[in-house]
């Protein structure tokens, strides 16, 4: 059993993008947060991801530099937050509202166009 329950996980999410810098989010443009409990195999098919390291977040779309001028109309881009992965890597709500800003942030920068060399 998980030590917090999903709603309070979704709280926490609310929370932790509450405490983002609000200049930083006004930058953002169609995309949403959804929360799923784990990665799909899928997911982790997708990406260049390391045999038994937990895959926190993920961000599904078209970054803002690939957007053209003909850009609209479409369905919102995705950043996922895995919930059993996050739960798992943090000990108490304060370590897992950080985590949780930290992913948001570093998928984000996927939003932003940069890759994860580029990127903490």
């Amino acid at each position: 059993m998980s030590w917090l329950s999903p709603g309070e996980f979704d709280a926490l999410v609310e929370e932790a993008l509450a405490a983002l810098p609000r200049r930083f989010l006004e930058l953002v443009d169609n995309v949403a947060i959804v929360v799923e409990e784990e990665p799909s195999p899928e997911d982790l098919a997708s990406l260049d991801h390391q045999e038994g390291e937990e895959l926190l977040g993920l961000y599904q779309g078209l970054s803002l530099p690939e957007r053209g001028a003909f850009y609209s109309n479409v369905l919102p881009d995705r950043i996922v937050l895995y919930r059993g992965p996050l739960l798992r890597r943090c000990r108490n709500r304060r370590e897992l509202k950080a985590e949780i800003q930290a992913t948001v942030i570093h998928e984000l920068g996927h939003y932003f166009g940069l890759d994860e060399d580029a990127m903490p």
